[in-house]
Formats: C-alpha cells, sequence, structure tokens
C-alpha cells in the first residue's frame, strides 16, 4: 500500500488497513467499469460518500458508528477493485468469502462489529440501491424503467434531493478522508 502497510489480501488483520489507502484506492476504482457518462469516472470513494448521505437521509437517528459503516460498506474494493454482480456470480463463492475477510478487518480497524447486525446491513443495502438506481439513470445510460427493474423503486422526490457529482480523484479522496475523519470524532 502507499503508506508502507503489506496488505495479505488473503488474511488480512486490522492493523495492515489505512483509510489513506482506503480513500486513495476508492477514489480510483470506477463504478460502472468506467463506462458513464462525463469527463471522470464516477468513483466508488464518490459512490460511497453519496451511499452515507442517503443512508442518513433515510435513518437521521442512525447512530455515527453506522455513518460510518455506510461510508465503508464497499471499502474492500480500494484493493479487489469493482466487479460487476455477473462477473462476481461467475468467480463464486472465493469472491465472497475474500470480500468478507477484508470487509471484518477494516470494520474492526475503524471500532465497528467485524459483522454488521443484519438491520443495519438492509439500512446500507437499501441506500446502496437508491445509489444504484441514481448512478444508472444519470450517467450510466440507463432508462429508469431499466434501473427500477435491477435496483428497484424509489421514491421520485428522494431522487430529486441528491446530486450524481463527477469530479478528480485527488478531490474525491480528500472528501473521502475528510468525511472519515469527521464521523471518527464523533465516534
Amino acid at each position: 500500500m502507499l503508506s508502507g502497510r503489506r496488505l495479505d489480501l488473503l488474511d488480512p488483520t486490522p492493523m495492515d488497513i489505512e483509510i489513506e489507502d482506503i480513500a486513495h484506492g476508492l477514489a480510483f476504482v470506477a463504478r460502472w467499469n468506467g463506462q458513464t457518462e462525463g469527463d471522470f469516472a464516477y468513483s466508488v470513494a464518490e459512490h460511497s460518500l453519496l451511499v452515507e448521505e442517503i443512508f442518513g437521509r433515510l435513518d437521521p437517528r442512525a447512530p455515527v458508528k453506522w455513518h460510518l459503516a455506510a461510508l465503508l460498506h464497499d471499502a474492500p474494493e480500494y484493493v479487489i477493485g469493482d466487479m460487476i454482480s455477473p462477473v462476481k456470480a461467475a468467480i463464486g463463492q472465493g469472491y465472497g468469502d475474500l470480500d468478507a475477510r477484508l470487509q471484518a478487518a477494516i470494520h474492526i480497524r475503524f471500532g465497528l462489529p467485524a459483522v454488521l447486525p443484519a438491520t443495519v446491513k438492509k439500512k446500507i443495502k437499501k441506500a446502496d440501491r437508491i445509489s444504484a438506481w441514481l448512478e444508472a439513470t444519470r450517467i450510466a445510460g440507463f432508462s429508469q424503467r431499466e434501473a427500477t427493474t435491477h435496483f428497484g423503486r424509489i421514491d421520485p422526490a428522494l431522487a430529486d434531493t441528491f446530486a450524481i457529482r463527477l469530479r478528480p480523484p485527488t478531490r474525491v479522496r480528500a472528501d473521502f478522508t475528510a468525511r472519515h475523519a469527521a464521523l471518527m470524532s464523533h465516534l
């Protein structure tokens, strides 16, 4: 990692995890395999910031630790990349196991439970699906009907309150790191 840490992907430990590495990696990993409109790829870091914002709107009284979990929901992708669901399915259980081990190490590193409570995970997944719907319809060329088929129906009034931003990776990295620091300061 750029921090100088050595991360064993098959046996990650919390001590091998640094937020700067996560922020850097996620800011340079493109969602939708880079097949989006705009001058910059829509990064996993930008997506993660949006998911955390949506999560907060869906559950305004959620504890800060669950906001942090929402921000870090795709954190393993800083080293394993963002693969579309059909590819993950083709790879099989090995991908899921790797993702789960990395996520557990990341969670523990930042004071979260290794495995989130099912109710929290479900709320984060809902925010993730809303973000995916917004991304699909605004920058990935999906019709609203297609997006609804893949990601579920969303409230149009809610959709209008969120923006999809395409920004330079260095700016997104800085915002991701700042949001992480803000959340950590309230734990």
